[in-house]
């Protein structure tokens, strides 16, 4: 056989090895997919959805199948959003709304809905309108956290059909125009003047009250002292009676020279110079004193 048929067969050979060696490559190429952990690829065959794509090497039949949209699954924050609603009250207020989400399942995200973050804005715009329409202004600013809640949850109902989970909805701010501004201000000013008088007043009741209480106070504490006063008497009176009852008239004689010599050196002891006048009967009394002391001595 000649050479150059020789070299001829051995260059078709290798030219047909070199193309399956090729065609495998390719194939290996385009039928192993590596899928990052933060995306999910969509695969379709002759434009119809073939399958999803989780993290990890997947393999897909080459030729036949492409990927068609790789789809992001982390956490999407929709751009700040402002819009003006009516409360039920009739005020108008500027909500500033901020929406978090991330997509679930990215086949009905890419085949049902073209610009998710835009579908998104709206249905949170038309919510908020609707949900602040049935709270009144101060609702509206106490309950914020509630508002909050039902917009989330409100949402989420809306874009189930889309694949999207809506993990956060959060209200940034809530503007009033200037008049309503105005009006509120005179309002707390009102109500302040309000609270300030009231506080004075229960201030001026209760001073009235403490006043009364010192006042009752101090008659319990006066009566409690002349009834001791009463008991202190009395109980004076009964020991001598007492005394007049075992000793007789002696003992009362005794008692009131007693008392007589007590009254008399009180008179003595008062201030400046004084004479003393006393009457015989007195000194009577009080000779009678000396000798009933003298005897029981």
């Amino acid at each position: 056989m000649p050479i150059e048929t020789l070299l001829a067969d051995f260059a078709s050979e290798n030219i047909v090895l070199i193309l399956l060696a090729a065609l495998i490559f390719i194939s290996l190429f385009l039928g192993v997919r590596i899928v990052p952990q933060s995306q999910k690829h969509v695969v379709e065959r002759f434009g119809r959805l073939r399958a999803v794509l989780g993290p990890g090497i997947n393999f897909i039949v080459p030729f036949l199948d492409k990927v068609a949209h790789k789809v992001s699954v982390l956490e999407r924050q929709l751009p700040n959003a402002e819009q003006d609603a009516i409360t039920r009250d009739n005020v108008l207020v500027q909500i500033d709304t901020s929406v978090f989400y991330r997509i679930l399942e990215p086949e009905k995200t890419v085949y049902r809905i073209r610009d998710v973050d835009g579908a998104i804005a709206t249905t949170v715009a038309g919510i908020v309108r609707a949900e602040i329409g049935k709270m009144d202004l101060d609702e509206v600013q106490s309950n914020r956290s509630q508002l909050i809640q039902q917009i989330k949850a409100s949402v989420e109902g809306a874009v189930d059909d889309w694949g999207i989970e809506v993990t956060r909805a959060e209200i940034l701010d809530v503007n009033l125009d200037q008049a309503t501004r105005d009006a509120m201000l005179q309002q707390l000013n009102a109500e302040r003047a309000r609270r300030a008088q009231v506080m004075e007043a229960e201030g001026r009741k209760r001073a009235v009250e403490l006043a009364a209480d010192a006042e009752l106070y101090a008659a319990e504490q006066a009566a409690k002292a002349r009834r001791i006063t009463a008991e202190a008497e009395a109980y004076a009176t009964e020991i001598v009676a007492k005394v007049i009852r075992e000793n007789g008239v002696e003992a009362a004689q005794y008692e009131v020279a007693l008392k007589q010599v007590e009254a008399l050196s009180k008179v003595a002891a008062g201030g400046g110079k004084q004479v003393v006048l006393l009457p015989s009967a007195v000194m009577d009394a009080l000779g009678d004193a000396f000798k009933m002391l003298k005897g029981k001595s």
